[in-house]
């Protein structure tokens, strides 16, 4: 029997949009699916332990978007299932991560779209309070761009959506596309 297609969920959106919490509650829906791998990547992890030399300059960024882009793509090339939860703000980037998976399986780009004044809000790294006050030169939605993708297969927002829901979302997705095969 040949083995099954894999896919990357490719979360993107702002600094506390909810990316995160998705990918912790879809992970473990997802194992329970299947018998095949499921990886989690996390940026903020990639960072420390495979990115940890680079700075937040556009070029960095796109070096540490591909590094994890090739991650996911030998998860996919191998069968396996991963979700990937990055800011990943420039659209140039994603594509270019998008176009070296989807040779290999599947690609999913959920655009985690929680409006900036949500995110802020909720501050979770008091990231947004060090950027307005200078101390965070480059920081996404404050003094860096984030260039909403056009091109997500998916959008959700936990501004007024669950992360129970938008897992639900997400799930339904990959369901009907035919990634979810009964393997359990």
């Amino acid at each position: 029997m040949p083995t099954p297609r894999g896919f990357a969920v490719f979360l993107t959106g702002l600094s506390g949009s909810g990316k995160t919490t998705i990918a912790r509650v879809l992970h473990p829906q997802l194992v329970a699916k299947t018998v095949r791998p499921v990886t989690m990547l996390d940026g903020d992890v990639v960072r420390q332990f495979l990115s940890s030399e680079l700075g937040f300059s556009r070029e960095h960024r796109d070096l540490n978007l591909r590094r994890i882009g090739w991650v996911a793509g030998e998860i996919v090339r191998h069968g396996g299932m991963v979700v990937c939860s990055v800011i990943a703000p420039y659209d140039q980037g994603r594509k270019e991560v998008r176009r070296m998976i989807e040779p290999l399986g599947g690609f999913v780009l959920v655009h985690v779209a929680t409006p900036l004044a949500v995110c802020e809000a909720r501050d979770p790294k008091g990231h947004y309070a060090k950027a307005r006050a200078g101390l965070l030169p480059n920081f996404t939605g404050v003094s860096d761009p984030y260039e909403p993708p056009t091109d997500a297969e998916l959008t959700t927002s936990t501004e007024h959506t669950s992360t129970e829901e938008a897992c639900g979302l997400v799930m339904s997705w990959l369901a009907s596309n035919g990634f979810l095969e009964r393997e359990r």
